[in-house]
């Protein structure tokens, strides 16, 4: 066998392989002489067919199969005598099998995993998130949770803000009807966010069994787009106005928490270490985002485009899969694969650099930090024994917790090493409630 490897760019290479026929012919022949011995033609018994025939009916199959096997063997030979990691399959070209000489020749181009370097960790700046959980962050999350639970009751006065409405409603642009409930009421509660103010400032006033006429001019960066800088016009009927009934924070509220005997004192307990906890979970997501990050920027790596292509189709299958969940109609959404590049270039870019950093510094997680990461799955179910022993029951439901262990201890690894700093930050900022 031949081998000739030419580079063509930083990561992309051609290799020109030429096996020779002769061991080729003999195993087809090998094969057909196999054959013939089974073999059933009309008007002769099985196995005394003339050779001649058995090639005629069987020959040209034979030998797609026998060459096509020495080109995938001889190529995996060639990379692994030219010490090349292959990213992705091959483009391989070769003339018809049938025009074959004296040699099998077949150029195969293809990418090749770039050399990760790994930054000097001691130069990477990273910030830890300090929180101390208060009686001030423990009273903003009761009064979450009190809205969380909060009822309506229906009242004759007119609407306003954080009053709930069922109303009918139609909508027209320039005198077409493009939005319309029909005789079904549907329920808004005003100021709740995720609308025009303005239009909820225009809801607001009105009694139930009235009906009122209004127009909404949308900015023209308004999303949908279908709106933007359109002037919509509106008619609204009140089915009903109802004012909103926040619970007691009481020992029957305590108990709706899970606090059996309604200990107020115990649930404010329950909810400062729960809080504790999520503290945590925050602080760890979002140093390991930071280290994640700073790997990105402290390298220049090229990222194969292969592997970019098809991280770009799982991310529009996963986003499809999940738009499809929510109820939405695919056929009015066009994702387009640019959408998606910068992400999926920076996750690739990553997963490569870990990849090298776990190998070259043995961070692969042991069996007790699998354990570890199991068990901390299970916690949020009821019985997390049973979900212990699921993920037990098959090997292969270990891999995402092995996964996730062994990230974490990639990002202690560099956080060992890099330059720390804990910075002092408010409850609303660490939750995403700003």
């Amino acid at each position: 066998m031949a081998v000739n490897v030419e580079t063509i760019s930083t990561l992309e290479r051609r290799m020109t392989i030429s096996v020779p026929l002769q061991p080729l012919e003999a195993q087809i022949k090998q094969r057909l002489g196999q054959i013939s011995k089974t073999a059933k033609f009309a008007g002769f018994r099985p196995g005394k067919a003339p050779m001649g025939l058995v090639n005629q009916q069987y020959g040209n199959q034979i030998r797609d199969e026998i060459y096509s096997g020495a080109v995938e063997k001889s190529f995996s030979d060639a990379i692994e005598e030219n010490k090349l990691r292959v990213a992705g399959y091959p483009n391989i070209e070769h003339k018809p099998f049938v025009e074959a000489a004296t040699n099998l020749e077949y150029k195969a181009t293809f990418e090749v995993f770039p050399e990760v370097t790994l930054s000097d960790f001691t130069k990477l700046k990273i910030e830890r998130p300090i929180l101390e959980v208060g009686d001030a962050d423990i009273k903003k999350t009761l009064d979450v949770l009190v809205k969380q639970r909060v009822s309506f009751a229906p009242v004759k006065r007119a609407a306003k803000k954080g009053d709930q409405i069922n109303v009918t409603l139609k909508a027209s642009i320039d005198d077409k009807v493009v939005e319309s409930t029909g005789d079904t009421g549907i329920d808004l509660i005003l100021g709740e966010g995720g609308r025009v103010v303005s239009f909820d400032d225009e809801l607001a006033g009105s009694k139930a069994g009235t009906t009122k006429k209004f127009e909404i001019t949308y900015p023209a960066d308004h999303n949908p787009e279908q709106l933007a800088g359109k002037t919509v016009a509106y008619e609204v009927t009140y089915i009903t106005v109802s004012e909103p009934k926040f619970p007691d924070i009481d020992a029957d509220f305590a108990k709706s928490l899970g606090i059996e005997d309604g200990d107020i004192v115990k649930m404010k307990a329950e909810i400062g270490e729960s809080l504790k906890q999520e503290v945590v979970k925050r602080v760890s997501a979002k140093v390991k985002e930071q280290v994640f990050q700073a790997l990105v920027e402290a390298s220049d790596l090229e990222v194969p485009r292969v592997l970019l292509g098809t991280e770009i189709n799982r991310m529009m299958e996963t986003t499809a899969q999940n738009l499809k969940q929510r109820g939405a109609d695919l056929g009015n959404v066009k994702l387009e694969p640019a959408m998606f590049e910068d992400q999926a270039k920076r996750s690739t870019k990553l997963r490569l650099i870990l990849g090298e950093l776990i190998n070259k510094n043995g961070l692969h997680a042991t069996a007790d930090q699998i354990r570890v990461m199991v068990d901390v799955f299970a916690q949020s179910f009821e019985r997390p024994s049973d979900v212990v022993t699921w993920y037990y029951a098959d090997p292969k439901r270990l891999d995402e917790p092995a996964a996730l262990a062994t990230e974490e201890n990639a990002v202690t690894f560099v956080l060992s090493r890099a330059k720390v700093t804990d910075k002092k930050v408010k409850f609303d900022d660490l939750m995403g409630n700003a």
